[in-house]
């Protein structure tokens, strides 16, 4: 990798192996695994590394390398994605985070919305220059998602159908009533439409008014 000024050839060749053999996010655990490092100096290393620039601190004991051509070390909205699946797995993109990736609808969001079967303390988040916001899904609303890759990252977002059903569940998600009614009339006059599998998915869910 050329041009990592102020880190010496041992540290450039580290740093290249972690991003080699990462999945896009690295974690102290995982680069004390890569690197044959007991925890405690990786994470000095990668702190050291963050104070430098080399890699963006996301949270505590995790980091995204910053490419060499980055001007600054923000996270991008591109890498949002990953960050979401390494840190709140299992989990899905929902709401109209998902609406903006089907084209469903033409407003832009910076909030990611995560539906995550863990149970964090704060439903809303941010990690350097994004927003999440968190809700809990139980293990069995874990269907009707697709795989979408984000570099190394595999992501799970929800299809069309279910990104519908979700929004009948809670038109929160999809910004209150009316930005819901929007991207529902967007789903019905698209190709995604599909009626039989709304109606599979309302039942699967088990929320009669939905």
């Amino acid at each position: 990798m050329k041009g990592l000024y102020g880190l010496g050839k041992v540290e450039r060749e580290r740093l290249t192996q972690l991003i080699r053999r990462s999945r896009g996010v690295i974690s102290v655990k995982e680069a004390a695994e890569i690197l044959g490092i007991r925890p405690s100096g990786v994470a000095k290393m990668l702190s050291r590394w963050s104070e430098k620039g080399w890699v963006s601190r996301i949270s505590r004991g995790v980091y995204l390398p910053v490419p060499v051509e980055a001007q600054t070390p923000d996270i991008s909205i591109e890498d949002s994605w990953a960050i979401a699946e390494r840190l709140f797995s299992p989990c899905y993109i929902g709401g109209w985070s998902a609406a903006e990736y089907w084209d469903l609808t033409e407003q832009i969001h910076r909030t990611l919305i995560i539906l995550t079967e863990q149970k964090p303390r704060k439903r809303k988040i941010s990690i350097s220059n994004i927003d999440f916001w968190l809700r809990t899904a139980p293990k069995k609303a874990m269907f009707g998602l697709k795989p979408v890759w984000r570099g190394q990252i595999k992501v799970e977002v929800s299809d069309p159908a279910r990104t519908i059903i979700d929004l009948m569940n809670d038109p929160a998600l999809g910004g209150g009533l009316r930005p819901t009614a929007e991207i529902f009339l967007n789903y019905l006059k698209s190709n995604h439409k599909d009626m039989g599998l709304l109606v599979d998915y309302a039942e699967k869910l088990g929320n009669g008014a939905v």
